[in-house]
Parts: structure tokens; C-alpha cells; sequence
């Protein structure tokens, strides 16, 4: 009996500028000066946790990937021995390798590709499947690694993709269905803009308990509730607290509310209900903690409308590390009440890149929905 043929392609410096506050990775002088302000390569950490997941089948499939930490080393790392269909010819990879990568997939005759990146990444997969023409040929699976996800074609983490590849290797059918491919305008973004638009779509496993929705577009249009909210939180900040307020439409009412300037895509800073510092990076959230350790801290986020996730996209400043420091009891969770009923009841979502941290953060959590009004509501790793 044949082997399942499973593709791997890491791009290595996605999300690189998520934790310095840089909204994106795209381009070589961005991810220079990303490790410039002591960025760490992830992706290739989050895929093994992916692979990881299929050690017990490691018989039933053959691993195809690219030289070095495309996913040669990702794959040694978890225990697997890979075949390589292509050597990578750089360090510091670019749209071209990830794409040359996915035409030696094609060649290759893969069951089905396994990526690791963010928006830029499916753009370049679906780029290079189009030019061939071969989108209906390969269907894919996201490993979430990038500052940016809009798009659906993305696990909710990298142990749910890993779970669901097994799933796939092992013989469960998996029903398949074009996805949309998202991207947005990096330059716009960290200027506060999001111009998102779709580029095509890719062939994905359809699996609400593994795969991420499309994020919703669009404006809210609940401004009393945000009004309330913002209002409620503003009652309850205490003397001397730090608050550390998100991005999004949600948390930035606050700062609206406050007369604040508010960084809609960054985390800013409110002590005293007075603006601290803009678009703070992990480091400098984590220096603020340090210069006030007596201080109680406090982490505003809000929920990704549609997707339901609440940490790991866009927000990656709140790193495991400063997610500790402050406390999970320490969170405070807003999202609309109308956004929580367009989850349909799925479970708000969590990907810290810390699977430990990810199931403290799991249970049931007090969203704010209005002034004083809360919801119970469960999260999940």
C-alpha cells in the first residue's frame, strides 16, 4: 500500500514583526529591522508543534519538504526523516522561494500541503498553484504563523492543524471547499488602515472545530453598546493600574471615550486614564512591567469578529511571557453582544504559540457586552 504523501513549507520569517509592534513581515528591509529590535523567528517552532501531533502515524505517511528551516529542520526536530524536493537557496526567504517550494510540491505528487506563515504566505501558495493552474489539484492546510491572518485557509492553531492532518492520514474523509485568500496593505496597516482584499482561494479541509473562519469585514455598527462598554471600563480602573489596551474597534472606544489617541492596530498604554505610550512592542510592555512591578497591570483584548479568536492575531505583543507576568485573571475579554452570537456558539479561541499557557487560558471567561453587563462564554486552545 502506498504512503500518504504529506508536503511541508515553513516560511521562516513570518510573524517576525508581531511582537515588536510592526504589524507585518513583508519585505527584507521590515524583517531586518524587526530582529534589529530582537524579533524571534517562530514559525519553525509552531510547526513542530504541529508535527508533533502526528508522531503515532509517522508509518503511514512520507514527509516532503524543502532544505533547512523551510522544513528540514522543523521535521528532524520532531522526529521525522524528510524527503527534500528543493534546496533553499537563502536564509532570509522571499514570495519567489515559497513559491518555487510549491511547484517541487506539485512535482512531487503530494496528498495534500501543510504551510506555515500568514496572509503573504497563502497569497504566494495560491500564487504559485494558479500560475499552474493546479488550484483544484492540491488542497492545503494553514499552520497559523503570521502577524496578519484574515484569510480561511488557516488552522486555529498549530496543534489543531497537526490534529487534523492526522485525522486525514489515518483515513477520515475529509469534506473540501474553496477558501478565500486575504490579504491586506501592510503600509496602510500600520498607518491604522485595513484595506483587505481577496486574492483567490484555496482547497481546504472544512472543519469547524479546526479551521478558522474568514474574519469579518466591515464596521460595527453597535456604537451604544461600544459606548457602554468603554464606559464600564473606565468606571472600573483602578489608581496607579496599567492597562494595556488592545487593537481593534472595540478596545479603541475605550481610548475614544477616554479623549485619548488610540493606536487601532497596536497596543497603547493608560495609567491614571492618562496615555502612557503608543504601539508598545512585547519588550517595551515587559520594561513598563518591570519599572512599575508594584503596580497592578491589566490586558485589554477583544474577540475577532467572525473568527472568534482573542489572542494570536494581531495582537502578538501579548506574548506568553507578558500574558504571565500580568495573569490570566488579569484579562479583560469585550466583545459585542451580536459578535458573540455570530460565533453560532463556537468556543472563543486562543493561540498564545504556548500550548501550557493556551489551556490556562481555556475554560469559561466573563466577556463585557455592555455597562456592567457580561456573559459567560467558554474559550478553548
Amino acid at each position: 500500500m502506498s504512503l500518504f504523501k504529506l508536503g511541508l513549507i515553513v516560511n521562516p520569517v513570518a510573524g517576525v514583526g508581531g511582537r515588536v509592534g510592526l504589524k507585518g513581515s513583508d519585505g527584507k528591509q521590515i524583517r531586518e529591522k524587526a530582529f534589529e529590535l530582537g524579533a524571534e523567528a517562530l514559525a519553525g517552532t509552531r510547526t513542530v508543534q504541529a508535527l508533533d501531533c502526528l508522531s503515532s502515524c509517522t508509518d503511514q505517511f512520507e514527509l516532503f519538504t524543502v532544505s533547512g528551516s523551510m522544513g528540514e529542520e522543523a521535521a528532524l526536530t520532531s522526529g521525522i526523516k524528510p524527503q527534500l524536493v528543493m534546496q533553499a537557496e537563502q536564509i532570509q526567504t522571499e514570495a519567489s522561494d515559497t513559491k518555487k517550494a510549491v511547484e517541487a510540491m506539485l512535482q512531487a505528487g503530494v496528498d495534500l500541503l501543510l504551510f506555515a506563515g500568514g496572509d503573504g504566505t497563502a497569497r504566494d501558495v495560491y500564487s504559485a498553484l494558479s500560475a499552474r493552474d493546479a488550484v483544484e489539484q492540491l488542497s492545503v492546510v494553514g499552520i497559523p504563523s503570521g502577524c496578519k491572518i484574515h484569510s480561511a485557509v488557516y488552522a486555529v492553531s498549530p496543534t489543531h492543524a497537526g490534529e487534523l492532518v492526522k485525522s486525514i492520514i489515518e483515513g477520515k474523509a475529509a469534506r473540501l471547499a474553496e477558501s478565500d485568500v486575504m490579504d491586506i496593505d501592510e503600509v496602510a496597516f500600520r498607518q491604522g488602515v485595513v484595506k483587505a482584499r481577496r486574492y483567490g482561494g484555496l482547497w481546504v479541509p472544512q472543519d469547524n472545530e479546526h479551521m478558522q473562519a474568514l474574519k469579518e469585514g466591515g464596521v460595527e455598527h453597535e456604537a451604544i453598546q461600544l459606548q457602554d462598554m468603554a464606559s464600564s471600563v473606565i468606571d472600573q480602573m483602578q489608581d496607579d493600574a496599567l492597562y494595556f489596551i488592545g487593537s481593534g474597534t472595540t478596545p479603541a472606544a475605550i481610548m475614544e471615550e477616554l479623549a485619548l489617541e488610540n493606536t487601532l492596530l497596536g497596543v497603547d498604554l493608560v495609567i491614571n486614564q492618562q496615555l502612557i505610550a503608543s504601539d508598545l512592542s512585547e519588550q517595551q510592555i515587559i520594561q513598563y512591567l518591570d519599572d512599575n512591578s508594584e503596580q497592578k497591570a491589566y490586558i485589554v483584548i477583544t474577540v475577532i469578529g467572525g473568527q472568534g479568536i482573542i489572542l494570536g492575531r494581531g495582537n502578538q505583543q501579548f506574548s506568553p511571557e507578558v500574558i504571565r507576568r500580568i495573569g490570566t485573571d488579569h484579562i479583560l475579554y469585550l466583545a459585542t453582544a451580536e459578535k458573540i452570537r455570530r460565533l453560532e456558539g463556537k468556543p472563543l479561541r486562543v493561540d498564545s504559540g504556548d500550548e501550557t499557557l493556551n489551556s490556562a487560558l481555556s475554560g469559561m471567561v466573563r466577556v463585557l457586552t455592555g455597562y456592567d453587563e457580561y456573559m459567560l462564554y467558554k474559550v478553548s486552545a
